[in-house]
């Protein structure tokens, strides 16, 4: 059965008849049957039907939200039990019967879930198994229960107690004077005070690694970090929260790379040290934190820098005041442009102007706009060749026209080709066309994983 048929299984065009078709075929495909419960517009008979097939299926339809506590039995099921109560949609009194069942994996999945009774917690603390055990540490509030796991002779369950952001503060306090493995998980836990942790500014270079994301130290603290020859631990304090400006400025010069590239996302790093940066280290195509809470009148400047890099890190913003993004769709420099034209709100006349500028170089970025138009998508997909990005991205595209699409299909780039099966803009006959494939694959009983 060919993969992309997994894709028009999803396809929210999928006409209703054809869906109970694909339905009867998954019985024998189990990735049909986990593609189908991805879909959000199944009945009830339809959930039922699917999630009697496997237990995979059955949880993937618990976390989408379609599987209700009373068509799940907890004892033949107990994973898409344990999906449930994940999601805070479970039975609780599901909880102390599962603390109890002979699979470990089970209690260990049940100690990471939300609000779990007093009696199946207890349960879980006193296990056998140190990886259950551990699990509740790091996820119980019960104060009363992580203090007695601090004290766990297995180091394993201590580390976890010591990452846990719901234990008290005394207690993580007490836990930075164990072993190297449970310190540095105390050393770099937020709920762990400032002061404390700073004590360990001099400790092994692990226990600094966790020290340096602390987000609330002493500022000295933080300073005394910036002089440590571990790049790691540098590179950590770059993009803490809790650094000063001074400091900024200090990591601005450090000689790690990755300690200027990670400062560069440091979400209150002056704009004035970003451009520095934006020229000293390569960011790459992504939204800065500091630039997507810039104000209108930051960006503006910005955009008019003579430096193209600086240019480009406005252009990657997606809701830019309309002059700003006009300004910068009319740029000279190609990767400005790239960066800016898939920004919403620019005309077919702006994109085609991008397109005729700087051709196939800007392919990908314009088939990216999500307003471009159908008889720019067609001119982007019969250019030869067609860059492979580009066709990928008009394979997915609400806009696409049927012969772009088809030649979507028929990519032999498989993420390109399921795009297109998935696109809801396919023609109803070929959607039609691929549902039945699927079904005759299906009840021939072709790739049946039960």
């Amino acid at each position: 059965m060919p993969e992309l048929l997994y894709a028009v299984a999803l396809n929210p065009a999928l006409p209703s008849g054809l869906l109970g078709r694909l339905i009867d075929a998954a019985d024998a495909d189990e990735e049909l049957a986990l593609a189908l419960a991805d879909r959000p517009d199944l009945g009830p008979e339809q959930v039922r039907r699917l999630a009697a097939r496997d237990r995979e299926t059955a949880a993937r339809l618990a976390w989408g939200g379609l599987l209700r506590a009373e068509d799940v039995d907890p004892v033949a099921r107990p994973l898409v039990a344990l999906a449930l109560l994940d999601e805070g949609r479970g039975d609780p009194a599901w909880a102390t019967a599962l603390a109890r069942h002979p699979d470990p994996y089970v209690r260990m999945r049940l100690g990471a879930c939300p609000g779990l009774p007093d009696e199946a917690a207890d349960l879980l603390a006193e296990d056998e198994d140190t990886d259950v055990v551990g699990e509740l540490g790091l996820h119980t509030g019960r104060t009363d229960l992580l203090a007695r796991l601090a004290g766990h002779p297995e180091t394993e369950v201590r580390r976890w107690v010591a990452a846990n952001r719901a234990a008290p503060p005394e207690l993580l306090t007490a836990l930075l004077a164990d072993e190297v493995q449970v310190r540095r998980q105390a050393a770099g836990n937020p709920a762990t005070p400032g002061t404390a942790a700073a004590r360990h500014v001099d400790d092994h270079p692990l226990v600094r690694q966790q020290l340096s994301e602390h987000p609330g130290l002493p500022a000295g603290t933080y300073h005394r970090l910036a002089e440590d020859p571990t790049p790691w631990v540098r590179g950590n304090l770059a993009e803490n929260p809790g650094i000063d400006l001074a400091l900024m400025h200090r990591l601005a010069e450090d000689d790690g790379y990755d300690v200027r590239r990670r400062l560069a996302h440091h979400p209150a790093v002056p704009l004035d040290l970003l451009e520095r940066l934006a020229v000293a280290v390569r960011i790459g195509a992504t939204l800065l934190p500091r630039i997507a809470g810039a104000e209108p009148a930051e960006l503006s400047r910005l955009a008019g820098s003579a430096e193209p890099r600086v240019r480009m890190l406005v252009a990657r913003h997606r809701d830019l005041p309309a002059p700003v993004r006009d300004a910068l769709a009319a740029d000279a420099d190609a990767a400005v442009a790239t960066s800016v034209a898939p920004h919403p709100g620019l005309t077919t006349g702006q994109l085609t102007a991008l397109l005729d500028r700087f051709g196939t170089k800007l392919a990908t970025a314009v088939a990216a706009n999500p307003d471009a138009p159908t008889a720019l998508l067609d001119r982007i997909a019969s250019t030869e060749p067609v860059p492979a990005k580009a066709l990928r991205a008009i394979a997915a595209h609400p806009h696409a026209g049927p012969e772009a699409l088809a030649r979507g299909l028929a990519s032999v780039d498989r993420r390109t080709a399921e795009a297109a099966a998935g696109n809801p803009a396919l023609p109803p006959d070929v959607i039609a066309a691929l549902a039945r494939e699927a079904w005759s694959a299906g009840t021939e009983g072709s790739g049946s994983n039960r």
